[in-house]
């Protein structure tokens, strides 16, 4: 039933957002080049690789030895924007149909951060990951990653038709109000260096 709901309503909305995909993908080649779209490998469920579809947001600059540079030299205005209003995220309709991910899910991190999950947090992994969760609608970044991994774990738990339906319901809200965005839509969390046990002070 999760399957077949995610796959409707992707195709739904893919039909009703072609044309604003269309216009950000056509900003995103415009104002900071060629690709327009961000791919990278993320851990899907089993932790089983994945390649995550995304707007870029950043210039492809580097310096003489072709290192990139700093992301605060990378991102501009228009990338900030489109983060904290997750316009960049849309592509990731395509992941759902393709079956790498659902709707709604544990948010997708890096594959370097594998090896650091203490057992409980690597649950997250025991369903497809989504473009939205429940720690997504319940502060969104403005959570430590401590209660963050707790809360993706009691979504496992807990996951169910009406469970999903309440976190979409409440997504477009969030997204529209930027709660748990900073003021220049960066994420208001440090990035996670390590594993709660391991490195207690990393994630807070």
């Amino acid at each position: 039933m999760k399957r077949a709901f995610d796959l409707i309503i992707s195709i739904l909305l893919l039909i009703i957002l072609c044309v604003p995909m269309m216009l950000v993908g056509f900003l995103v080649w415009f104002i900071l080049g060629s690709p327009a779209f961000f791919v990278q490998l993320r851990p899907g469920k089993n932790g089983k690789p994945f390649k995550l579809y995304k707007f870029r947001t950043m210039l492809n600059l580097a310096d003489k030895k072709g290192v990139p540079l700093p992301d605060s030299a990378r991102l501009t205005g228009f990338g900030k924007f489109i983060r904290s209003t997750s316009l960049d995220e849309l592509p990731e309709l395509f992941n759902v149909i393709k079956g790498d991910m659902s709707l709604v899910g544990p948010r997708p991190l890096l594959m370097s951060y594998l090896d650091l999950y203490t057992a409980e947090q690597a649950r997250r992994h025991e369903v497809p990951p989504g473009i939205t969760g429940w720690s997504q609608v319940n502060g969104r970044n403005a959570v430590n990653w401590e209660k963050k991994f707790e809360m993706d774990v009691w979504y496992v738990d807990h996951q169910s038709f009406w469970l999903d339906l309440q976190i979409l319901l409440k997504t477009p809200w969030v997204v529209l109000t930027r709660k748990g965005v900073g003021p220049d839509g960066e994420p208001t969390t440090p990035e996670f260096r390590g594993s709660i046990s391991d490195n207690p002070q990393s994630p807070l």
